[in-house]
């Protein structure tokens, strides 16, 4: 009776672990698939913008609000082929893993710190300040963050498992300062800009609009930013209970990108959704040129 029992409970100790497991693998597999889906939509949103801004004014080149909805399309479809791959992507040599996962936060990262610029250049030429160092610039300190980030990259898989750990403890640090400062950059320039346009006059032409166009968007994306910096700091510290990127933690994942990337991204581009003016003058020429 006793062996009996203990067969008994054992079949059912193991019932239960299989059940267990299985439905952890189902919340994984619901949250990879749930993140790919919206990921998949976002892209389809900004390609969506990019065809109406094309027939809207098919005789402009690539202007800084295309570049930017061209970015925003390449980082929801990177993340969605991603999170639609997970499982196939774990299995994957560390460093094409880690090229996998990193890579489309370096491209959102360049995605929104080109509305930094385009702020900036407006700021300055509102002032009569020299604009020419700014793109360089911006362009230098992009080449800088990627260049250190491959670096850690080999750095992290070219060695033994110590050295994996503290490359991997290094990338962390430096994506979320890397973070950090971007949030600091909206605030700096966003702010600005924000309190500029508060000090034109009252009846002047799309003012009202423009700036709550900058001080929403100014507010997200700040926010985001110092939501990701906080949320990969405490991913590196505490890998084992906080490790994003891995289909053991479902819910963290859901968390993190919705946070940090899929919220932000749907409304800014809900925010900067109007169509350039139909070009009927050299006017409304020049203010699409400097729309973002």
């Amino acid at each position: 009776m006793d062996e009996l029992s203990s067969i008994t409970d054992d079949t059912f100790l193991g019932s239960r672990s299989h059940s267990n497991s299985t439905s952890s693998h189902d919340y994984e597999m619901i949250a990879s698939d749930g993140l790919a889906a919206a990921y998949g939509v976002l892209a389809v949103v900004a390609l969506v913008q990019i065809i109406r801004i094309q027939i809207r004014v098919p005789e402009y080149g690539w202007t800084t609000q295309k570049v930017f909805h061209l970015l925003n399309f390449l980082v929801a479809f990177l993340r969605a082929l991603v999170f639609a791959c997970l499982p196939e992507i774990q299995h994957q040599s560390p460093i094409l893993k880690a090229v996998f996962l990193d890579f489309p936060g370096l491209l959102f990262f360049s995605t929104y710190t080109l509305l930094v610029l385009f702020w900036a250049e407006i700021y300055y030429q509102a002032l009569s300040k020299p604009t020419d160092t700014l793109k360089k610039t911006f362009i230098g300190i992009n080449a800088l963050v990627y260049s250190i980030e491959a670096s850690l990259w080999i750095y992290s898989y070219s060695g033994d498992t110590a050295r994996v750990v503290a490359g991997r403890q290094y990338s962390g640090i430096f994506l979320a300062l890397v973070s950090f400062l971007a949030a600091i950059a909206f605030l700096l320039y966003g702010g600005r800009l924000f309190f500029m346009l508060q000090r034109f006059p009252i009846d002047s032409r799309g003012r009202r609009s423009k700036l709550q166009e900058v001080g929403l968007v100014t507010s997200i994306c700040a926010a985001c930013f110092f939501f990701r910096s906080c949320m990969v700091a405490w991913s590196t510290f505490d890998h084992a209970h906080a490790g994003l990127d891995v289909l053991g933690h479902p819910f963290l994942n859901v968390l993190y990108y919705s946070g940090a990337e899929i919220a932000p991204s749907a409304l800014v581009l809900y925010i900067l959704r109007k169509l350039p003016p139909p070009r009927s003058s050299s006017a409304d020429a020049e203010g699409y040129e400097a729309l973002p």
